[in-house]
């Protein structure tokens, strides 16, 4: 896997319209939640991202949360999990619901001090989006 210069690694993806709209990923080295300023009458697609420090208990729970969305992602592309819903509709993975219990307020609180951000994403050369340890792209931050 190749990476330019000053991209940093994507631990998780949380949502995504157009592009990544939040998630984990490093910035300047040390984990970040982002959180997209999604504006459709804006004309760059990268937009801008508020980002915060997320402490390692919380990141070690969103990997954790991330690799049974991957877990069960591969199944479903697979053709395994035709009939089986999402993990994240709720019932259908115990541990899943845990997590979501324990991440809810951390993903909801938007500290203070968060940083604007701009965001330009490098996409890596593989074959899988979602892989364990991260969807298929890096990311370089220019705060502001």
């Amino acid at each position: 896997m190749s990476v330019e210069f000053g991209f940093e690694r994507v631990y998780v993806e949380l949502d995504r319209y157009d592009g990544p709209r939040s998630g984990i990923a490093d910035v300047y080295g040390v984990p970040h939640r982002f959180l997209s300023n999604f504006d459709e009458s804006d004309t760059d697609p990268s937009g801008t991202f508020l980002v915060f420090p997320i402490d390692s208990d919380m990141l070690a729970l969103e990997i954790e949360q991330w690799r049974i969305f991957v877990s069960w992602n591969k199944r479903y592309e697979a053709g395994e999990e035709n009939l089986s819903p999402h993990p994240g509709t709720g019932g259908v993975d115990a541990r899943w619901d845990e997590l979501e219990m324990l991440l809810t307020e951390s993903r909801q609180r938007t500290p203070s001090d968060a940083r604007s951000a701009n965001a330009a994403f490098s996409w890596l050369d593989r074959e899988e989006r979602y892989a364990e340890d991260g969807p298929d792209y890096c990311v370089r931050w220019t705060l502001r």
